[in-house]
């Protein structure tokens, strides 16, 4: 595993997960087999906080990817024929790729935003 971004320490393939691991906790991100990680544009990500060791989800899509659902529904009738775009742990970031992805994770952890935007996970 190799060193990258600001925050990352680790980060490297655990098939099927691509992971990353900071100090503060370890994102588990559920990729296709030979996606480039810096077109990545939708994505389910599970993070583990290092300090509690809570689980929490979300699927986190680009504004282009989310355009490109919503053009691509609008023929179907799918979510109101195009018009909506929601999901239940969705996180919405404006650049692709899983740097910018864990950059935006660190980003809701340093202003308190992180359990309010993704989904806490049930312990099994």
């Amino acid at each position: 595993m190799t060193s990258a971004g600001t925050e990352a320490t680790e980060q490297g393939w655990d098939e099927p997960w691509y992971r990353v691991r900071t100090g503060r906790f370890e994102a588990s991100f559920l990729l296709s087999a030979g996606e480039d990680l810096d077109a990545v544009c939708n994505v389910d990500v599970e993070v583990r906080l290092a300090a509690d060791g809570s689980r929490w989800s979300a699927t986190v899509f680009t504004l282009a990817e989310v355009e490109r659902l919503m053009k691509w529904w609008s023929p179907t009738g799918g979510e109101l024929g195009g018009r909506c775009f929601w999901c239940s742990d969705g996180l919405v970031v404006r650049d692709p790729g899983i740097d910018n992805m864990t950059q935006v994770l660190v980003g809701l952890l340093d202003s308190g935003d992180f359990t309010q935007v993704l989904q806490r996970l049930d312990d099994e």
